[in-house]
């Protein structure tokens, strides 16, 4: 599909910072294209572009900022990503998923697993070096305990770079 869609959970800023630190010393420079992310959806198709921009203002309207937390390390095999726990944004996800049934990918059909990837398309062996050092950084966002995703972003993919699209900050009072 040309120029699909990618829904993301936005970062609370700290969190995103350091995210982004770990993702630019890791990340093979002639790759990281992007900032650092949760990518909630992969791939909705470019006619859907109306009713996601009117679909997530509501979301976002209606519901509290769901809550996240570090958890550690996670292997992507040939990467490395911070796994998070995320049982709220996961339930919103759902929510999403059923009102676009139908129109998702085989990929977003698949549970997800929450996560930043910091690291991506190196040697096994680079990722294992890294994730074995990794662990005493993740320790002080583990003990901190939850924080919140304060909203929703869209982008356009464009064949390696994100075009923004939309950011919806998270302002309801239901908790999902």
């Amino acid at each position: 599909m040309a120029d699909p869609f990618i829904l993301t959970a936005v970062l609370p800023p700290d969190l995103q910072g350091f995210a982004e630190g770990l993702r630019c010393a890791h990340f093979p420079p002639e790759r990281n294209h992007l900032h650092a992310h949760v990518t909630l959806f992969h791939a909705f198709a470019p006619a859907l572009l109306e009713e996601l921009t009117g679909f997530m203002p509501r979301i976002a309207a209606e519901f509290v900022a769901p809550q996240g937390a570090v958890k550690g390390v996670m292997d992507l095999g040939k990467g490395t990503a911070i796994a998070l726990e995320a049982p709220q944004l996961l339930a919103l996800r759902a929510l999403i998923a059923e009102h676009f049934r139908g129109s998702l990918t085989q990929q977003d059909l698949h549970k997800p697993r929450p996560h930043i990837t910091i690291q991506n398309k190196v040697t096994k062996e680079e990722a294992r070096a890294l994730q074995a050092s990794l662990a005493p950084s993740l320790a002080p966002w583990i003990v901190k305990g939850r924080f919140a995703f304060p909203g929703l972003a869209l982008h356009r993919y464009r064949g390696g770079p994100w075009e923004h699209i939309k950011t919806c900050a998270f302002r309801g009072r239901e908790k999902v």
